[in-house]
């Protein structure tokens, strides 16, 4: 059974109450939508047939005057004949194709006003439809978003996340302490202890002193051959 039950109910109709009412917006609307073009359809195959009536009417209508004329004519040509009874019969004959032709014009106002309505409701369908159309893509807005929010928040709460997090953090441990071991195994090779640097220091030191006896005897050898020239002098005077 369809929502609306006639035309006007459609052109009537509140959607957004339809769609409060709803259990399911998204599959109402679709209905309503449905509804609203079926009946636009069936409605604009009325305006047709409407069309198509007013024409053969018209084209009645024409064959009517032309007949009026043709028995006026005839009634005539019975009168210059002298045969009175015949232009009375022809006249009578159009008489009643005048009471025919008022009775199709009177059809062709009926065909007009019904056209007219039938173009007024296919407006105001039309409008329905578009109307029934935009809360159709609101609601679908508003389902993509409402669904793309909580695919997010279902992400930022998944224990999934947090357990990839938790591995990273092992994996972070485990590779600061196997760089922590390698450093550690370069310790004491590249650099010097304290212990090294004294002993730098007393080897240093041990070379000075050396260094400073080693001068003084060497001056001390120089003076002493220095003394025996100047005696080696003397005596030779």
């Amino acid at each position: 059974m369809g929502i609306f039950s006639r035309l006007t109910d459609i052109i009537n109709s509140n959607i957004t109450h339809i769609l409060d009412r709803a259990e399911d917006p998204e599959k109402m609307i679709r209905m309503v939508i449905q509804e609203m073009e079926d009946t636009l359809v069936e409605v604009r195959a009325a305006a047709a047939r409407t069309i198509a009536d007013q024409k053969d009417t018209q084209r009645r209508l024409k064959r009517m005057a032309d007949a009026q004329t043709d028995w006026e004519r005839k009634a005539e040509l019975a009168l210059s004949k002298g045969r009175e009874d015949l232009a009375r019969g022809a006249l009578m004959e159009k008489a009643r194709v005048a009471e025919m032709t008022d009775s199709l014009e009177a059809e062709v106002e009926q065909l007009k006003d019904a056209l007219a309505k039938h173009e007024d409701d296919i407006v105001k369908l039309e409008t329905k439809l578009r109307e029934a159309k935009a809360k159709k893509q609101t609601l679908e807005a508003r389902h993509t978003t409402a669904t793309n929010a909580k695919r997010v928040k279902q992400s930022l709460y998944d224990t999934r996340i947090d357990d990839a997090f938790e591995r990273f953090d092992k994996l972070d441990s485990r590779l600061d302490r196997l760089e922590g071991e390698a450093e550690a195994m370069d310790l004491g090779r590249d650099g010097r202890g304290l212990a090294d640097e004294i002993a730098d220091l007393e080897t240093e030191s041990a070379i000075e002193d050396e260094l400073a006896a080693l001068k003084a005897r060497m001056k001390q050898g120089s003076g002493e051959r220095s003394g025996d020239k100047s005696g080696d002098r003397g005596k030779g005077e």
